[in-house]
């Protein structure tokens, strides 16, 4: 069943990681799909099918993790895409350092089935073999990791769906930050930088009004900042499941 959109794969995918372990975010640094457990770091890159530019795109997001998949829909009738065989295609894989997932979606109610055709090779188990290791390996940027690893971290929960472009609907940890301060403006009314800080326990809400990046809050007098009708349908309508939870942290 041809899907239409790499979004329809996130949930499968999803559900794979958390059956095994791993806690799970959408759309983290423009990475479709990030799961964590632990100290290990997993990267899965959603799209329909099997092309050069997936590929490539994988191969870039080993600056961050030696653990990054590519997920497709598992082609009509199983086969493997390209008219290769899948021997074939998992060889290409491993010698790229990639992991592929693929996702078969049934007509009937049944449940999508996520397979793994090939794990990433590790680097320590490839290390001395030559045959199977490409002549150059891209490197871990251990600062890159460590900024996905924080932006994930700092997110409440995963309100996005993995694979969909970026837009206004898109959260993030920033995001979440301006809710909160958002949040406590509606409830409280003006207030100023200290308040604000102390209501939301955010050590940024000076920036967020100032840079004011989504238009939610005006400078009501010196130092003190009120909530604009934007802000007020940010909290109520677009963006009402993240303050539910986000809620939480108001002071």
């Amino acid at each position: 069943m041809a899907i239409q959109s790499e979004t329809e794969l996130y949930e499968p995918v999803k559900k794979y990681w958390i059956s095994r372990g791993y806690e799970v975010r959408g759309e983290v640094k423009h990475c479709d799909l990030v799961a964590v457990q632990g100290n290990e770091l997993v990267v899965v890159e959603l799209k329909r099918s099997f092309t050069i530019p997936l590929l490539v795109q994988g191969i870039d997001r080993q600056r961050l993790t030696d653990r990054v998949y590519v997920a497709i829909e598992l082609p009509n009738k199983g086969r493997a895409p390209h008219r290769l065989s899948w021997g074939e295609v998992r060889r290409l894989c491993e010698l790229l350092g990639l992991g592929l997932m693929t996702v078969r979606f049934y007509k009937t109610r049944r449940e999508p089935l996520v397979e793994v055709v090939c794990h990433p090779p590790r680097r320590e188990d490839v290390a001395g073999d030559a045959a199977r290791t490409p002549a150059k390996r891209v490197r871990v940027s251990k600062k890159a990791a460590e900024r996905l690893a924080a932006e994930f971290e700092s997110r409440h929960g995963d309100f996005n769906v993995g694979g969909s472009p970026g837009g206004k609907r898109q959260v993030t940890a920033y995001r979440e930050r301006a809710l909160l301060c958002a949040a406590a403006l509606a409830q409280h009314g003006p207030l100023s930088l200290r308040e604000l800080r102390e209501r939301t326990g955010c050590a940024g809400a000076a920036a967020i009004m100032q840079r004011n990046a989504y238009g939610w809050f005006a400078r009501h007098q010196r130092g003190v900042y009120a909530l604009l009708p934007e802000g007020e349908a940010a909290l109520t309508t677009t963006f009402a499941d993240v303050v539910s939870v986000i809620a939480c942290d108001l002071r």
